[in-house]
């Protein structure tokens, strides 16, 4: 931190001399970066504070809320008609049940849950709240997302692009929840019922069939992708079943230049863990090519930028997938796919907003109750669903649960990073040679800012258009959906 700190501090007048000299030319926009957060930082005894005061006055009182929220169990009816005490964690799957009684006894046993911790919550958002403040007022940030932008390295005016964009279409998030409440038969959707999933997707997916369609969509995009999938196969770096004492999930795992790369996954023979391997061999994909070119310093992706190779992938591989499916299932499929964008594009923006409202009001007032925040969560969350989903009793205190909001202002990546991937698949598709640019982004890592990196493609991220590019290819999925329903009579 303070071998950083003195570097940032080399006077103005003298950076010149250190961002001209060409044996710093490959660190130049690190140098840069540097320079340009100096201005925000305080002295080293004081950064020091900065430093030690964060865990008391930030985390631990996230971690307080979190330990409290993790132990607590409700004695809820389970898939097979069992009583079981469960965690919040434990319930999430029984919100998405088929079955209404079950999921509507979860959700009344969740709401029970973020309802008495609620009171908590208010304390703890709140000191958070005024301790980030403070800091942006000691660092001489002007809007409490700065910090954030600033970190990321990402304009100010890139985000407000974005987040214009997709709160200015919030109406195909509202078409999409219509239609899903219309698929299932359902008036409204209750609040806990809009990640309700439609159709069956049961088909088995052995793991040497999913390593073949994820092969198969490498190739067709470029050789090299298939090159280096086949060799992390072959040298070891997937991790693949699940197993006793093995994290869940799934992740892409990379440390320095020096070190591979390793993904791991819990492969459950599932469409969905199908996309998963061609999702973590993006992020995989995305580090060797940035080892071909980058050094240590610059091996790494912004936050804004880090799902685009993940999401990239994801699509062309579920290409190859659906090829030979019926149109239930292609339906199914889509509806999928939609809820999927929807959730990352649509409501990290719809949380985008409800954070940065929630830090105004706090500048602007003071203490905030927890009636207050619920009222200001609930409003944005209406924004974008729309009528169709109910802002049903008990979810004014679903903020409780969502951790975004304690890790300030990151939750714009899943949008950024999704509809980036979007404008890039609609270039690929128009014309599969733009594969050698996408290639370009890919490999240029934290060389220099996102906006440069796009702008040498012949892309203007902070121009609106561009993320409606994005926001397109959604809509255009959203159109299809509803045709297909039309077609198949489920309106």
């Amino acid at each position: 931190q303070f071998f950083l700190l003195r570097v940032a501090k080399i006077k103005s007048d003298e950076q010149g001399k250190f961002l001209a000299d060409r044996e710093l030319a490959p660190y130049r926009h690190f140098l840069e970066q540097l320079f340009v957060e100096a201005k925000y930082q305080l002295s080293e005894p004081e950064e020091k504070i900065m430093r030690l005061k964060s865990t008391t006055a930030h985390s631990k009182w996230i971690e307080m809320t979190e330990s409290f929220l993790a132990k607590e169990e409700r004695e809820v009816t389970t898939e097979d008609g069992q009583k079981e005490k469960k965690t919040l964690e434990g319930m999430k799957g029984l919100l998405k049940s088929k079955d209404k009684k079950i999921r509507d006894e979860a959700a009344i046993a969740w709401n029970d849950i973020l309802s008495k911790f609620a009171e908590v919550a208010e304390a703890e958002v709140n000191a958070i709240l005024a301790d980030k403040k403070i800091d942006d007022e000691l660092r001489g940030f002007s809007r409490p997302d700065e910090e954030r932008h600033l970190a990321e390295d990402i304009d100010s005016g890139v985000v407000e692009a974005m987040l214009t964009a997709v709160s200015s279409h919030f109406a195909t998030a509202r078409q999409f929840y219509r239609l899903k409440a219309d698929l299932l038969g359902l008036p409204r959707l209750a609040y806990h019922e809009r990640g309700l999933e439609y159709g069956n997707l049961d088909k088995k997916y052995a793991f040497a069939e999913s390593v073949a369609l994820v092969d198969r969509a490498f190739r067709k995009l470029d050789p090299e992708f298939s090159k280096i999938f086949q060799s992390f196969l072959a040298n070891g770096q997937i991790d693949v079943e699940p197993k006793k004492g093995k994290s869940g999930g799934a992740f892409c795992v990379h440390f320095s230049l020096s070190q591979p790369t390793f993904v791991l996954l819990n492969h459950s023979e599932k469409l969905r863990d199908v996309l998963t391997i061609a999702h973590e061999m993006g992020h995989a994909l995305n580090n060797e090519l940035m080892k071909q070119k980058q050094n240590a310093l610059n091996f790494g992706t912004s936050l804004s930028v880090a799902e685009v190779a993940s999401t990239f992938m994801e699509d062309f591989a579920l290409q190859e997938v659906v090829v030979d499916f019926d149109e239930e299932t292609k339906l199914a499929i889509l509806m999928a796919q939609l809820d999927d964008s929807i959730s990352s594009v649509y409501r990290q923006v719809a949380c985008y907003l409800f954070e940065r409202q929630l830090h105004e009001k706090f500048r602007a007032k003071g203490y905030l109750s927890k009636e207050e925040i619920g009222q200001i969560f609930q409003k944005q969350m209406a924004d974008y669903m729309g009528e169709a989903v109910e802002q049903s009793a008990g979810s004014e205190n679903w903020w409780v649960y969502w951790s975004h909001i304690r890790r300030f202002f990151y939750v714009y990546s899943y949008a950024s990073g999704l509809l980036i991937a979007k404008a890039l698949q609609a270039e690929v598709r128009k014309n599969p040679q733009f594969i050698v640019k996408v290639k370009e982004f890919l490999s240029a890592g934290a060389s220099d800012s996102p906006k440069n990196i796009f702008a040498k493609m012949g892309i203007d991220i902070t121009d609106k258009r561009f993320w409606e590019k994005g926001l397109e290819e959604i809509h255009q999925m959203l159109e299809e959906a509803q045709a297909l329903a039309k077609k198949l009579r489920k309106m």
